[in-house]
């Protein structure tokens, strides 16, 4: 079942149908963890129908325990002559009336050209925002970090875990300018899927469907406190255990957990790794290639990916 979801998923990318809307549960799982880096701020939803959005409920009812600023969301909406709806900008300010609850008076709504995150209206917002959070395009991904690391914003934004390997994103993870968030990524997530969606995995109380995406993960440029933590190796170095790659002087490591704690050359490890990177350990080197240009191979076969690494902690 998840690699007939994952293929649809994929399928869904290529088509630019990218409908999928994230659980509360999940989104409450990953922000409990941030409360004291949302105080004060600004939080922006830029990939986020107000109508239809779990971010928007999560801020909203959360706005004065998190201690914002404001919330604005939008959403990307094609014209359409059959409903005539329009896309619209969402601004909420907090509780008005002391209920503790946000009332449908309460938020401010104004009409928007397009939603589209690169939209000039939406960058403008964007320029206002102090954290992105948000459940972006995944065929977009790349162009929506992008934009995000040019205007130097916070984010936390979910993508596939592929995105890894991307080398745009790859990069930003080797320069230590984006990791993975608190859950961890061989998990998964449940999302909301359209209708028409053939393969999910139930039906929830609401009448949604919801399908499981293995393949997603959480990104981000919050303080993330497992990143600070380091791995505790135990194994010692032997050449028996630890083959060589045919084109590039560094061992394999089928597990980071495994990873010998007195080898001071460079180790290839499988790319889950990066869930528990932490830069004041580990330098990353490179990803996937030998000196060749080609996949790494040992003994003439090619293992699963692997990130080469190096232990700035050997014999500290």
């Amino acid at each position: 079942m998840a690699k007939s979801l994952n293929k649809n998923l994929h399928k869904a990318n290529k088509a630019k149908k990218d409908e999928f809307y994230t659980q509360l549960v999940d989104i409450e799982k990953e922000l409990k963890r941030y409360k004291e880096q949302f105080r004060g701020k600004v939080v922006f939803c830029n990939c986020d129908d107000p109508k239809e959005s779990n971010f928007v409920k999560y801020f909203s009812m959360n706005f004065e325990h998190l201690g914002l600023k404001k919330l604005i969301a939008t959403h990307y909406k094609e014209a359409n002559l059959f409903t005539q709806e329009s896309p619209y900008k969402l601004e909420y300010t907090g509780d008005k009336n002391n209920n503790r609850m946000p009332d449908p008076d309460e938020f401010m709504t104004k009409m928007i050209s397009t939603g589209d995150f690169r939209s000039e209206e939406c960058i403008e917002l964007l320029k206002q925002a102090d954290i992105v959070v948000t459940n972006p395009p995944f065929s977009l991904f790349r162009e929506y970090v992008a934009q995000l690391i040019e205007h130097k914003k916070k984010f936390l934004i979910i993508g596939n875990t592929n995105a890894l390997t991307y080398k745009e994103i790859f990069k930003l993870i080797k320069d230590n300018k984006i990791h993975t968030g608190y859950t961890n990524f061989n998990v998964g997530m449940f999302f909301i899927v359209p209708n028409d969606w053939e393969k999910f995995h139930h039906i929830d109380k609401n009448g949604n469907k919801i399908a499981r995406v293995s393949t997603s993960c959480w990104f981000t440029n919050l303080e993330v406190g497992k990143h600070k933590e380091h791995i505790i190796l135990y194994k010692k170095y032997n050449s028996d255990e630890y083959p060589k790659y045919d084109n590039y002087d560094a061992i394999n490591v089928n597990k980071y957990a495994d990873i010998p704690c007195n080898y001071e050359g460079v180790i290839g490890v499988p790319i889950t790794f990066i869930d528990k990177y932490n830069p004041e350990q580990f330098e990353i080197v490179k990803f996937r290639k030998g000196d060749d240009d080609k996949d790494l191979s040992i003994n003439g076969k090619f293992p699963y990916f692997r990130i080469l690494i190096k232990n700035k902690k050997v014999g500290k």
